[in-house]
């Protein structure tokens, strides 16, 4: 018989948790909850035991609630939460409790802890982030929806930008062409750095207008069924200097060279190093401050990383971004990002948006 991604997801939650010797597990953090029982609301907390699932939010939410995550009941809360939540606990026998000390605030712990003095709450890490880690094909095609729509923005930039225009007049076309072909929000603020800023790898965008032979960093994306979308291209406006072209190449084959070794298994420290060997051995050491790339689904940034210090392992399943960049200060700063699939042998890259140094 065939299971829904509500029931496949808990079974997984509950095997968690029965190794974890938990009673139950409890998460207020939006984007799991979204994930466990297809609540968008993202004000509640999600209860979880071997036999139940319950959802604990106020009456802004009741009919949405009952609407998108029919195998979750609706614990209704009419007042403070914490008595609420107390109930449900006591009601699922569950004395062993699984939070999320990442996400619950001292405050609002101790109100939990003051409600249930019987409950033993334990601290988990990553729990359901890690479920979260390895997209199935709904979560596949709902990015590779939102990639679309993010390249099909950035040829129309490329078309559209001309000396004069602001890096925010960039930033709002970028936006309201997404929003108008298919895109729910923006992913993340976007950014547009021309020249100098673009040596800042998350400049703000200002009124500086663009000038010809100006460099471009612009990076953004967009929200698509609730997955997001990251794509970064960097250029220069009408014509470009030798010694930008061969930051930009070095930029290039790094990210190439990436995408080349990427698969299933690979540990996110081994895919930044080889994007950064060849940086560094370009002579640029020092100037690739940040990592190689991060998982990307329901949030911006999530597992698994790949940078100097990550110890995540990029299994088959995961969406990637491979972003690796140069930042001289005072001058300018070029990245490259695609989102990639990691499969078993390999990784298909999901982002199309041309890559050329000039427009």
């Amino acid at each position: 018989m065939e299971t829904t991604p509500t029931a496949r997801r808990l079974a997984r939650l509950r095997a968690s948790m029965a190794r974890d010797e938990l009673d139950a597990f409890v998460t207020s953090q939006p984007e799991n909850m979204r994930y466990l029982s297809g609540f968008t609301g993202g004000e509640g907390v999600a209860l979880v035991s071997a036999e139940r699932a319950v959802l604990a939010s106020d009456f802004r939410y009741y009919e949405q609630v009952k609407q998108q995550a029919p195998a979750f009941a609706l614990a209704e809360v009419t007042g403070p939460t914490p008595p609420v939540l107390a109930a449900v606990l006591a009601d699922m026998t569950a004395w062993r409790v699984g939070f999320e000390p990442h996400q619950v605030t001292v405050e609002i712990f101790e109100q939990w802890r003051a409600a249930a003095p019987g409950v033993e709450w334990v601290p988990t890490s990553d729990v359901v982030e890690g479920l979260r880690q390895e997209k199935d094909a709904d979560e596949v095609r709902a990015i590779e929806e939102a990639v679309r729509i993010a390249d099909e923005a950035m040829v129309h930039l490329m078309s559209w930008i001309k000396p004069g225009v602001t890096e925010r007049q960039v930033a709002w076309e970028a936006e309201v062409y997404m929003r108008t072909h298919g895109a729910e929000a923006l992913s993340f603020t976007s950014i547009v750095a021309a020249g100098d800023h673009g040596a800042m790898a998350h400049a703000m965008t200002t009124d500086r207008a663009i000038e010809r032979g100006d460099a471009l960093v612009i990076d953004m994306g967009c929200v698509y069924h609730g997955y997001c979308s990251d794509l970064t291209r960097s250029f220069c406006v009408g014509e470009a200097s030798d010694e930008y072209l061969a930051v930009w190449n070095t930029v290039l084959e790094a990210q190439a060279a990436a995408e080349d070794a990427i698969r299933g298994g690979m540990p996110g420290v081994d895919a930044d190093a080889v994007a950064r060997k060849i940086i560094y051995g370009a002579g640029y050491e020092g100037k690739f401050g940040h990592g190689l790339g991060h998982g990307v689904g329901l949030a911006i940034h999530e597992k698994p990383r790949a940078s100097l210090t990550s110890t995540d392992v990029l299994t088959p399943g995961t969406i990637v971004t491979v972003e690796p960049g140069i930042y001289v200060p005072g001058w300018c700063g070029v990245r490259i990002e695609d989102m990639v699939l990691v499969t078993e042998d390999g990784c298909r890259v999901l982002t199309r948006s041309p890559k050329q140094p000039v427009i």
